[in-house]
């Protein structure tokens, strides 16, 4: 264990000094280029910063006016055959919202504990699965694509895919 903590100590300095030593053997102006790069940087922002205001209202006022929470309700009677009730929230939040997502599973681990099957089951949802719908909308409207639908349905079946082949995997690992 102590070598994969020393090579993450030393991994940025490393790469560092590979761009630096690179750049001068090559006779580029880093700092040109870093603050060309940093230009671009703010003007990527600044094209998606509107859709990310939208994503992060609607993400509030889903949360907050109980959709969720019916949503749940009236999906659980046919999840509780392969999922536990306490996932539910995090698989229907997980593609909409990162930091959503990652209160509930927070609360869910919070709950149940970190060694417990519903835990160690939100940590590997978190981890299998995307914020779908936050990725797409970022990355089409940073390059003005409006007909997403194909890969909206593409990724919402790779979220369900990655929901169910965690419960699958969480649970051949607990029996």
């Amino acid at each position: 264990m102590s070598l994969i903590n020393y090579i993450s100590v030393v991994a940025m300095p490393i790469v560092i000094f590979i761009i630096i030593g690179n750049a001068l053997r090559e006779k580029v102006a880093v700092f040109d280029l870093f603050l060309k790069g940093a230009k671009d940087g703010l003007e990527i922002v600044l094209k998606i910063f509107p859709t990310l205001i939208g994503l992060f209202v609607a993400i509030g006022m889903l949360r907050s006016s109980g959709v969720i929470d019916f949503i749940t309700s009236v999906v659980s009677p046919i999840t509780n055959f392969f999922m536990p009730n306490e996932i539910l929230p995090l698989a229907i939040l997980r593609p909409i919202s990162g930091s959503a997502s990652m209160a509930v599973a927070t609360d869910i681990i919070k709950m149940n504990g970190v060694d417990s099957f519903i835990g160690v089951l939100a940590a590997v949802i978190m981890g299998s699965t995307e914020t779908t719908l936050y990725t797409i909308a970022v990355y089409s409207s940073s390059v003005k694509i409006k007909k997403t639908r194909f890969v909206l349905f593409a990724s919402l079946i790779a979220d369900i895919i990655g929901v169910i082949v965690s419960v699958i995997i969480v649970s051949k690992m607990f029996n």
